[in-house]
Parts: C-alpha cells; structure tokens; sequence
C-alpha cells in the first residue's frame, strides 16, 4: 500500500496510517498536523510544480525554450544571482554565461548511463503554479525562496514569471550540471517535497496553499488509456460502437485497477475516519465533524467506461432531437 503523506510544518501526517491497527497506530495529532488537517479539509487551494520533460538536451532546445519563457525578449529572465536579462538575446547570453556548449560536449561516460542511449539533460525545466485568483509576486516571491533554498550554491538558475494565463506561473530553468560537477536527479519524491516546500513558502507569503497527494483528496481515477482518451476526446456516444468496443477490450486491466484504486480509497477513509476519532478525544469535534463531511463528499470512482458513457450521455444532450431520432 503506498503511503499518502501531508506535510504540514516538521510534522507528518500519513493518512493511510491511521487507519491501520497494531503497535504503529498514533494516538496523537500535533499543531502541524492539525494544520493540515484544516487546509485539506477545507479543500485549500493545491499547488502545482510539474516537469517538462522534452528537450533540454541540447543547446538548440534551451535556446528555444528560453526564446518562449522571455516572450522573445519582453520579459524579464532573472538568475540565481540577481541579473535580470531582458531584450533580444538575452537567453543566449545565459547559455553563454553557463557555459552549456562545454556541458553537451562533455566525454564524461556515465552521463549516457541509464538514458537509453540519448543525450543527458542540460537543463530541468519546471513550472510553478497556483490557481487563479493568487497574487503573481507573491507566486514569484515564493519561488524565490524556493530555488535560493533548494539549488543555491549548488546549480546555477533562472526564472521568468507568466501572467499571460488566469493562473500565475513561474518557470523555472536549472543547470543540470552541479558546481561540483553531479548532475541533478529528480525523481517523484522529489517532486512531493518540492510541492510541499512551495506551498509552505506560499503561506509565508500570506498566501492559503496546500501540498497534498491526489488520492487523500479523492482523486483515485485510474489513468486512461491512449485509446480510452481518444474515444474521450472526440466525445463517445452510443454511435460510436467501433470506439467503444476497443476500449470494451480493456475490461479486465480496467477491474483490475479499479479494484486497486478502491483498496485504496478504503484505507484512505478508514484513515480519515481514525483521524476524526484523535480529534474528537482532543476535544477538537468542530474540525472532527468538518473531517467526515469531506470524507462523505469524496468524489466517486470511476471507472474508464462510466466516464465514457457520462461522455456520451453529455453530447447527447447537446444534438438535435432529430440527430438522436435516427
């Protein structure tokens, strides 16, 4: 059973855990984790960092992602240490700077090691978001503090802010290559803490952000498969029998998932559920009834099919009486 942390402070709070019986179970909620509690709750808006993971291998790719991030020269590129590089040829004067041309020739051998025989990484490329609504400095501010923290004196960095969309994002781009000369790993963990870390330095802002995993807040549908996600993105209806049988073929991967995806949700509630008891014996029933309410309004899950037919259901709706007569 994967473990689904919440961070809040120096503490942790792993739902599932709660819910387990034997010498493990807590009988305790800190500050932290009552914090937590709290924002998760009350559905506190949820950060966002993800990774783009095309390009970034060669000097070619980073100069056309960096031509994107400064809107060719209109806005404002600012590095790890403190220049802020604007107007034509800006991104290349950072590439310069960073001396990417001797990182792609580099005849280190074990940088191919484990890439399928392709190029290693120059740079990582990230974007930090929240949803619409937030500040833009303080989006900014906090990334700040973020990257100062996490790659200062370690990778060299840049970032250019975005408000071109309702949500404020920043990117971010990261020498892969350390001063020391390691290159930087991200795996998935990485990713959970570095979302927890945004968030914390977003509510240092005076912003309301939370760092949760998806299926604590009863996110758990299964990830489409290419052909379900085609037949979703034409729009299945009951006409479309050749789509829908193709994706009826994967009936048994799909109860198999689900029956995963529902062990799951159960240790999540019984967690949740052990979690209300704590805060009913800490004499905090207000946040334990506030607790069972968002237990009880979980999303359901759903399985590929249910949501095609929901999708067929929906554009049927939509077309003429005379269309759905035929």
């Amino acid at each position: 059973m994967p473990r689904h942390p919440i961070k809040g402070g120096d503490s942790w709070l792993d739902i599932a855990s709660y819910g387990r019986r034997g010498p493990s179970r807590r009988d305790h909620l800190s500050p932290a984790q009552v914090a937590a509690i709290e924002r998760t709750v009350r559905r506190t808006p949820e950060v966002m960092v993800k990774m783009l993971n095309r390009g970034g291998q060669n000097l070619g790719a980073v100069a056309r992602h960096l031509k994107y991030l400064d809107r060719d020269g209109e806005l404002e590129i600012e590095t790890d240490v403190g220049e802020r590089l604007r107007g034509q040829g800006a991104g290349e004067a950072l590439i310069d700077d960073w001396d990417l041309d001797l990182d792609e020739q580099r005849p280190t051998s074990d940088l191919r090691r484990g890439t399928g025989g392709k190029p290693p990484k120059l740079v990582h490329k990230m974007v930090f978001s929240m949803p619409a609504g937030t500040p833009p400095e303080k989006v900014l501010a906090a990334v700040k503090v973020f990257a100062r923290e996490e790659f200062g004196a370690q990778h060299r960095y840049a970032m250019v802010l975005h408000t071109d969309e309702p949500h404020p994002h920043v990117h971010v781009v990261v020498k892969a290559i350390g001063y020391d000369g390691r290159r930087l790993n991200i795996r998935r963990a990485t990713l959970r803490e570095w979302r927890r870390d945004f968030a914390r330095h977003l509510r240092a802002q005076g912003v309301d952000a939370n760092a949760t995993d998806k299926v604590v807040r009863g996110s758990t549908r299964p990830k489409l498969s290419d052909e379900a996600y085609r037949v979703m993105e034409r729009g299945a209806s009951r006409h479309n029998h050749e789509d829908v049988s193709g994706v009826q073929r994967t009936t048994a991967s799909e109860a198999l998932a689900m029956s995963a995806l529902r062990r799951t949700r159960t240790a999540v509630e019984r967690g949740w559920a052990a979690v209300a008891e704590l805060l009913d014996r800490q004499g905090q029933q207000d946040l334990a009834w506030s607790v069972r309410r968002f237990v009880d309004k979980l999303p359901p899950i759903r399985t590929d099919q249910e949501r095609l037919r929901l999708a067929g259901r929906s554009q049927d709706r939509d077309r003429p009486p005379q269309e759905l007569a035929r």
